[in-house]
């Protein structure tokens, strides 16, 4: 496996384990900022769930290559919503990092992916 294909994998995982540790483990910390965004519970849960499947693609994506494109660009799509929704409510910049840093990440594994690097 070439250098950048790894990193990308690394990359990969990273995400995907992030994101399913927040949204299982850190999920009260989930409720309070969708109550600060003005989300609904069923917005929230619409999240949540995309989010867990896209990271379960994404691990999955190791063994099945096929699923990653998609599933990085729908994980970096959530990500950007993330961003869209911390300028919104006025967050200062260090709750903006982890979204942001999942943004590039999934967007990195993507152009990988797409063979561009």
């Amino acid at each position: 496996m070439e250098k950048i294909a790894l990193i990308a994998l690394i990359a990969q995982l990273i995400v995907a384990v992030s994101v399913l540790y927040v949204w299982v483990f850190r999920f009260d910390n989930i409720i309070k900022e969708f109550k600060q965004y003005g989300l609904s519970d069923i917005m929230r849960n619409i999240v949540g769930a995309s989010k867990i499947s896209l990271s379960a693609l994404m691990i999955t994506g190791v063994f099945y290559p096929g699923l990653v494109l998609f599933s990085s660009l729908s994980m970096a799509f959530f990500m950007l919503c993330a961003q869209i929704a911390h300028i919104k409510v006025k967050n200062p910049w260090i709750k903006f990092l982890p979204s942001f840093i999942f943004l590039i990440l999934s967007l990195f594994v993507a152009v990988v992916n797409l063979g561009f690097l």
